[in-house]
């Protein structure tokens, strides 16, 4: 391992891996990854070899920086993979571990859970990602398989069966032009269901000729993607759901954006990349070693590589990687840099930056409207919970605060 790419100031990096491709039983209508399998005509078995395998994981844990180190499990559907496969990866780990802290996080869209698989997630201390988008008419709305049947009822047997074997799971919920408009329906879903940590995903993608165009694609072919959520409605879709989790949650459902403002509203590291100042420690790792920027940057010209040839150091701290990262803070427009709640979004993803600012610049974030109202409703409550933070009392208190406030 090269001191050359390493300081001891080095951000942990994550590297996601995805062990069976651009493939999934599901075809859901808005996934920006399964067109990804067109990179890779010539091969007809998208599948990470044992070989492989063991290269990645020998060289992602030497290349941590922190005691601890995080896998993460992506697809395609990761659960086409037989159990065989992750005993395997687990043992890699504990060979090539010695010892340190390792945790598994896995992705799926949890219609192929069984009793097998939850009572090994249980015994090994995964936690599962489970990606469904609300009640039975949102999720079915795009969430289908390939012969275009609903997917919501086999999704909600998989979360009992997580729920039966006690497996520590979360839901990761994409908002799109179909739910955004039902953001209290959408969260009391959740709750319903006794989950206490929640991602929202909006989707946002671009289409040219009808493909997915690359994220900073200026060609005037290029039109927003008819299931992208809309941005005023996105922020209003926040701020309804903040103020019904203002009532009695805070502390006890976690919303992972709510989390992360709060985390930049204080100065710390936020739980989501999409709002830190920098990005480009969060790469992806396809199937055949090819490594990537990032995996919503998964196109030609964002290719660092191939693991066969480059190790996961040198690829994560090259030039390129670092000069990725460092273009969402470089490349910010004079009016984003201007902005008030510049500390709390830092501009947003990078994908979703392809508008122009009023005075002609390029790179403003298409939902910037959204969440400009939505820090605007949540500063307030923001203020006071990072003052009970920095005093040492819980930030829930916020919850009868706001209730004399808004008397």
């Amino acid at each position: 391992m090269s001191s050359t790419f390493l300081s001891p100031f080095a951000k942990p990096i994550y590297v996601m891996l995805k062990p069976i491709g651009a493939v999934c039983n599901l075809a859901c209508e808005y996934c920006y990854y399964l067109e990804k399998s067109h990179f890779y005509p010539e091969v007809k078995n998208h599948i990470l070899t044992d070989e492989l395998l063991e290269k990645f994981i020998k060289e992602y844990i030497e290349c941590q920086t922190t005691p601890e180190i995080l896998f993460t499990w992506h697809g395609g559907e990761t659960l086409m993979r037989p159990i065989s496969f992750y005993k395997k990866a687990l043992e890699l780990q504990r060979k090539y571990g010695r010892g340190r802290q390792i945790d598994n996080c896995i992705q799926t869209n949890g219609t192929l859970l069984t009793d097998e698989w939850c009572l090994f997630f249980k015994e090994n201390n995964f936690l599962v990602g489970v990606s469904i988008d609300g009640p039975q008419e949102f999720h079915d709305e795009y969430r289908r398989n390939k012969q275009g049947l609903p997917s919501f009822y086999k999704v909600m047997k998989g979360i009992e069966l997580l729920k039966k074997h006690q497996v520590e799971y979360n839901a990761m919920a994409v908002v799109n032009d179909y739910n955004v408009d039902f953001p209290l329906e959408f969260y009391n879903f959740f709750k319903s269901i006794d989950c206490h940590y929640i991602q929202f995903s909006p989707i946002v993608e671009r289409m040219k000729q009808n493909k997915l165009s690359t994220p900073d694609e200026k060609d005037q072919e290029v039109t927003l993607a008819p299931f992208s959520v809309d941005a005023m409605k996105w922020g209003e879709f926040l701020c309804a759901i903040f103020d019904e989790w203002l009532k009695s949650d805070v502390g006890t459902y976690y919303i992972q954006l709510f989390d992360s403002t709060l985390a930049n509203w204080v100065g710390e590291q936020p739980g989501v990349c999409t709002l830190a100042k920098t990005c480009g420690h969060a790469g992806v790792m396809e199937f055949n070693g090819d490594m990537y920027a990032c995996d919503h940057f998964v196109f030609p010209e964002y290719k660092l590589g191939n693991i066969r040839t480059r190790s996961i150091t040198e690829m994560m701290y090259s030039t390129e990687q670092i000069r990725f990262g460092n273009d969402k803070q470089d490349k910010l427009p004079t009016q984003c840099k201007a902005c008030e709640f510049l500390f709390a979004c830092n501009g947003e993803c990078p994908k979703n930056r392809f508008l122009y600012t009023a005075n002609g610049e390029y790179g403003l974030n298409y939902l910037c409207v959204g969440f400009k109202k939505f820090f605007n409703h949540v500063a307030p409550y923001m203020d006071f919970m990072k003052q009970e933070l920095l005093a040492k009392r819980p930030p829930a208190n916020v919850m009868e605060w706001a209730k004399e406030k808004n008397k």
